[in-house]
């Protein structure tokens, strides 16, 4: 079986490291994988880049002027398609497509007319709004009735001048029901349950979690930060800097600063450098970490902590509350898109959306790493190759 997955990386960041784990899985089943992206932290093999710095540039330009992204690429796309016609896959896999490379209208149309067997990943909720990834941070549901007048306008990608949300939500709609053999999976059931609200009502839609990697993900020893840090008999408090350091939980982070003290630490993961300067100045208390390229050095801050706090708005499913869990720290969150699923039995708590109070109380309840039980089944569900077995199912049942 080849199976051509295109996003917009290869081998980085979350979408695109969870293309390079599929294709790992398919080699090792003796299947073929290709890639097609438009960039790459190396070039895999069967890999197949997608335009160039200039056709991308422009691309964003014009989708800012009128407001219609991945409608530009025309050639590059037409370049795709003759890869796609040379290699002749049984499976094309779309995951994100939002960063200016390709043609969408005219790769789906494509897709359809040669009865290709189409999967496709919703990371987001792009694939059933006119424009945005997101809209819960806005309160908006025009994507129920067709989008249109978007209160996102001027949000990244950011249109100047108008407002094509309610005919690019239509093409969408339109093209992707031509597509005879087509699954849509949803990285979490809430991504699957607000689709099925959308224009594309009717599709077939399945939810697969994005696994995480178990066997670097999982409880180890950690006495190296313990010692880097002075936390001996600490408890920590562990968050993400572009979660926390958001305008909009600004009180959280004031409120949960006065329960600090020499006992209790909270450890901010992801800052810049300035950002870094600032919490110093905020409190003695705060840890500062930049950026953790390496996922084993940060597997260690995970068990490091006490509890992890995850205070996203918009998030379909954060890896980021899996990767806690799986290293047997639990997960408090508020009740908010796809983060609270994830906190099965034993595995934190949720609370409501900026209950700022409940969200002070519950973290500091002493809370207690995850017992063997429950870890144990939060490994099993949130492991990558079970979560990955499901799309060889898909891909076989897409093929016939």
């Amino acid at each position: 079986m080849k199976v051509l997955q295109i996003n917009a990386t290869y081998g980085y960041s979350s979408t695109g490291l969870i293309v390079k784990d599929i294709g790992d899985m398919l080699e090792y089943n003796n299947d073929t994988a290709y890639f097609a992206y438009q960039s790459a932290n190396h070039n895999p093999k069967n890999g197949y880049v997608v335009g160039n710095k200039i056709d991308w540039k422009l691309h964003a330009v014009l989708c800012r002027i009128f407001g219609k992204q991945t409608y530009y690429s025309k050639i590059p796309t037409k370049q795709l398609i003759g890869f796609i016609e040379k290699i002749k896959p049984d499976i094309v896999h779309l995951h994100n497509l939002h960063s200016n490379f390709v043609h969408v209208n005219r790769l789906l149309r494509y897709l359809g007319q040669r009865d290709i067997a189409t999967v496709i990943t919703m990371h987001d909720c792009w694939y059933f709004t006119g424009k945005c990834f997101h809209y819960v941070d806005v309160g908006c549901n025009r994507f129920i009735t067709g989008c249109g007048n978007c209160p996102k306008k001027k949000a990244p990608p950011s249109s100047l001048i108008f407002d094509a949300s309610k005919k690019v939500l239509k093409d969408k709609a339109r093209l992707l029901s031509s597509i005879k053999r087509l699954k849509i999976v949803g990285c979490s059931k809430w991504v699957c349950d607000e689709a099925k609200k959308s224009l594309i009502n009717g599709l077939d839609i399945e939810h697969v979690y994005n696994g995480v990697d178990t066997e670097v993900f999982k409880p180890k020893d950690c006495t190296s930060l313990v010692e880097k840090y002075n936390l001996q008999d600490c408890y920590v408090i562990m968050g993400m800097a572009n979660k926390w350091l958001l305008n909009s939980n600004k009180q959280a982070l004031i409120e949960t600063i006065k329960v600090l003290n020499n006992k209790c630490k909270l450890v901010i993961v992801g800052c810049e450098s300035e950002q870094i300067e600032r919490l110093k100045q905020l409190s003695p208390n705060i840890i500062a970490v930049g950026f953790i390229k390496d996922r084993q050095e940060l597997a260690k801050y995970y068990n490091l902590a006490n509890v992890f706090v995850n205070v996203t708005h918009a998030d379909t499913l954060p890896t980021v509350n899996m990767e806690s869990i799986c290293c047997g720290t639990p997960v408090i969150t508020y009740d908010c898109c796809g983060s609270p699923e994830l906190i099965i039995d034993g595995c934190g708590k949720v609370v409501k959306e900026n209950d700022i109070k409940q969200l002070i109380s519950s973290i500091i309840s002493n809370m207690k790493k995850i017992e063997e039980g429950a870890l144990n089944n939060a490994r099993r569900v949130f492991d990558k190759n079970t979560c990955y077995k499901k799309y060889l199912e898909i891909y076989k049942n897409l093929k016939g």
